[in-house]
């Protein structure tokens, strides 16, 4: 069952989406279900995907919330920077921010 605040997907940028599945298959075994040709996810210890249109060039840890709203106003007032306002995706709807150090981080809902 999937946490309020917990680590629940990984998000990495790919440049060629093809070199990169296949490295990855390659050295670690990894399967993949394509969504279209700009991601690819995969669930392989913990859930994520590959995306050549990442909103930031680094990886992306995903959090999960029940209450996405709630969530975005509890980051805003610890002093989290939305960085993308919530916005739709298939499969539900997420909103990124930045923390006081800098990292980048998402969180979506269903």
């Amino acid at each position: 069952m999937r946490e309020d605040g917990k680590l629940d997907y990984l998000e990495l940028p790919a440049t060629d989406m093809a070199a990169h599945k296949a490295f990855y298959a390659a050295a670690f075994g990894w399967a993949f279900q394509d969504y279209g040709p700009d991601y690819a996810a995969f669930s392989e210890g913990l859930d994520g995907g590959f995306t050549t249109e990442a909103m930031t060039p680094k990886p992306l840890p995903v959090l999960y919330a029940h209450d996405l709203e709630a969530m975005l106003a509890k980051v805003q007032a610890a002093g989290g920077e939305i960085t993308h306002p919530i916005f739709a995706f298939p499969g539900g709807r997420r909103f990124h921010f930045r923390d006081p150090s800098g990292n980048d981080l998402a969180v979506w809902s269903e």
